[in-house]
């Protein structure tokens, strides 16, 4: 065998060496699920603190006000009646199930249809000079005058309940997805173009990444609006889940229950924005590490 033969030999056997001496697990997944631990902490940590101000005062309140505590419900009141009846937990949370579904379906077909709209006014000024008036137009309208109509045309169901929370999603998240979607760089545009793109390949290639970020600070802003939604359309058209339970319990002067729903509706729409703050973080790096 020669000098070089042995050398190669060599160089394999410390490499297996090496390899064998390496820790289980797979060093990609362990840093991932190292950054996606670091990444919910830097989102959620800060919500702990908030949460126990909030906490803090709408205890304080009930008390410098006088509040009666047969309508006012201090905190630990509000836990006792989770905690203390499994019925009780089965009401408030089956009601919550409820809600969050028809939370859901508002904030998907309404961030669904401003990102479609979005492209359209993009791609076509007309379009965008023809109907973005209208639909600031129609967002001047208030939901509750508007819910009546909308029930009356599409019904009680999850129709219904998809148009109205997909209103309150639609408006905001089409200002902040155009204004992003127009943000691309002018040097990346021509870029793409003098290589024969066309308006399709500047959108993909370019607006769409460079709109991401307005497209998940739309997200933050409409998951607690989805829920606003779900609640009004509980209120006036389905008579199911949380919102139509508060009416019921306030009927009934139950009100234990009243502040139970209100406040694991509060938690469930502080959650979903820490969610949406968790996904966000995520992607984004992964843009700019692709970048």
């Amino acid at each position: 065998m020669g000098a070089g033969a042995r050398g190669r030999a060599d160089r394999r056997s410390r490499v297996r060496r090496r390899r064998a001496r390496r820790p289980c697990g797979h060093p990609v997944v362990e840093r991932r699920g190292a950054v996606i631990g670091r990444t919910i902490l830097r989102v959620v940590g800060p919500l702990a603190p908030c949460v126990v101000i909030v906490v803090a005062a709408w205890w304080l309140a009930l008390e410098a006000f006088g509040i009666s505590p047969l309508v006012g419900k201090r905190p630990p009141q509000v836990w006792d009646y989770l905690t203390a009846s499994e019925a009780h937990r089965e009401a408030v949370f089956g009601a919550l199930g409820i809600t969050v579904r028809d939370a859901a379906i508002g904030f998907a077909s309404g961030m669904v249809a401003a990102m479609a709209v979005a492209v359209m006014f993009v791609l076509f000024r007309t379009v965008e000079q023809t109907f973005m008036p209208v639909a600031m137009l129609l967002r001047s309208v208030p939901l509750v005058v508007m819910t009546p109509l909308i029930t009356l045309i599409f019904g009680r169901d999850l129709v219904g309940v998809a148009v109205i929370g997909g209103i309150v999603v639609f408006f905001p998240a089409l200002v902040n997805i155009v204004f992003g979607l127009r943000s691309a760089s002018p040097q990346a545009t021509d870029l793409v173009m003098a290589y024969g793109g066309t308006r399709m390949t500047v959108l993909r290639k370019v607006a769409v990444p460079t709109a991401m970020p307005a497209v998940f600070a739309s997200a933050r802003i409409s998951v607690p609006a989805s829920i606003i939604g779900a609640l009004i359309a509980e209120w006036l058209a389905t008579g199911e889940g949380i919102g139509a339970e508060i009416l019921r319990a306030i009927g009934g002067f139950r009100y234990d229950e009243v502040w139970a729903d209100i406040v694991v509706v509060t938690a469930v729409s502080i959650l979903a924005y820490a969610v949406v703050g968790v996904v966000e973080s995520l992607v984004l790096a992964r843009f700019s590490d692709r970048a």
